[in-house]
């Protein structure tokens, strides 16, 4: 995804789905996703969307089935 990804500062991003996702700290998250609140290496940032995303499907899915 990008270079020298084991010295790169990650943090995690969602979007409005609550879909999460890495992104590297010295750029802008891409259109429509916002910093989740996590930031640091790659696999710790991986560990904690682990925690986290629990239900794969998006949001919109979620609401319609409830």
């Amino acid at each position: 995804m990008f270079e020298d990804d084991d010295a790169r500062v990650y943090r995690v991003v969602v979007n409005d789905e609550e879909q999460y996702s890495l992104w590297p700290v010295d750029r802008e998250p891409p259109p429509g996703w916002r910093a989740e609140g996590k930031q640091g290496a790659k696999a710790e940032c991986l560990a904690h969307i682990g925690e986290v995303w629990t239900d794969m499907r998006p949001r919109s899915l979620r609401d319609r089935l409830a």
